[in-house]
């Protein structure tokens, strides 16, 4: 298996992007951390998932999975799960938090393009999330998820779309404001419009099957899904049967 900065050098990732998230690595389960965003929408996230799909009985491959917060609430909803990221301190962590959880899901240090060319049409649904805003060629994401979803299977993105609002709410007050998230945590030029991704859905094969967006209530501190895509929001697809 190719070492974590081989697999940076000739494939689809910024390395400044995977050691920000290598230096926070320990701290992916510490629900009071930088990580406590991810920890706070995963239920939605998962709810959305398993309305769409039902999970249980089906083959998962969770797309840049981090420490395994989404990949582990979907085995214990049922699914045969595999979680890939080319992080591997995040791989290592999900790995050991596995002991702790009793959860099995198969990790794998591997880019989604690699496995999309070694095991196509192998997965009910593919979850690609928060990801997306994080990688040089996120439409080379896109088409390897569909190459990897068999016909008739559900491919699932979340990212943060690309507006003045966007900017206020993502980066000005979840980096600078309520420090939600580190300071740098997201790149501006780097979010991806509806239509940008929509776009790319088309190109690769899949339909739009949903859209819904995400939204953050500082007061009661919590989150929703809601019909306002202007920010954060998911969108489901599915490949033709």
């Amino acid at each position: 298996m190719a070492t974590e900065t081989e697999t940076i050098q000739t494939l689809n990732a910024d390395s400044l992007e995977l050691q920000k998230f290598s230096e926070l690595a320990h701290k992916w389960w510490d629900k009071n951390s930088e990580f406590k965003p991810l920890h706070d929408i995963n239920p939605l996230r998962l709810d959305y998932i398993d309305a769409q799909v039902g999970l249980k009985g089906k083959r998962v491959l969770d797309v840049g999975c981090g420490g395994g917060i989404l990949s582990e609430s979907m085995f214990f909803s049922g699914a045969d799960v595999t979680g890939i990221d080319l992080g591997e301190k995040a791989l290592n962590v999900a790995k050991l938090h596995q002991f702790e959880s009793g959860a099995k899901v198969d990790y794998q240090l591997i880019s989604v393009e690699q496995l999309a060319k070694e095991s196509p049409a192998s997965f009910d649904v593919v979850t690609c999330m928060e990801m997306l805003e994080h990688v040089p060629h996120p439409a080379s994401v896109v088409a390897a998820c569909a190459s990897l979803v068999k016909p008739g299977g559900s491919v699932f993105f979340s990212t943060i779309n690309r507006n003045p609002k966007a900017y206020l709410y993502a980066v000005i007050g979840a980096e600078y404001v309520l420090n939600l998230l580190p300071k740098g945590t997201h790149d501006y030029a780097k979010f991806i419009k509806p239509s940008e991704l929509s776009s790319w859905v088309r190109n690769a094969g899949l339909d739009l099957a949903g859209l819904r967006g995400m939204t953050y209530h500082p007061i009661k501190q919590y989150y929703a899904l809601c019909d306002d895509v202007s920010v954060n929001y998911l969108m489901h697809t599915r490949l033709a049967a």
